[in-house]
């Protein structure tokens, strides 16, 4: 292993795979493993999906979505606080007199 790398053992799909990763990151590849490993069994359980490839594109499409789905969310939130911060100031300068 790379200096300051451990591996890890994580298991997807009741595979064993072998991840080399930084000590303070083990947690966050252990996580991430256990949801892929969950949401891979979803779209394999659901019946609409075979074949353990077709099921890892699949976990991996709805993955990337929700992301993707969440990042947007975000960007209009924080578009929607800076238009308020933005109309607070202009109300305040409004009532406050300049220094």
């Amino acid at each position: 292993m790379r200096d300051g790398m451990e591996p890890v053992r994580v298991m997807i799909l009741d595979k064993e795979y072998m991840v080399a990763c930084p000590p303070d990151e083990k947690d966050g590849l252990l996580n991430s493993a256990h949801l892929l490993d969950k949401r891979m069994r979803e779209v394999r359980d659901s019946g609409k999906v075979h074949g353990p490839d077709r099921v890892a594109v699949m976990a991996a499409l709805n993955l990337t979505h929700e992301l993707l789905q969440t990042r947007d969310d975000q960007k209009e939130t924080a578009k929607l606080v800076e238009d308020r911060v933005r109309a607070m100031e202009e109300r305040i300068g409004q009532i406050l007199p300049d220094s």
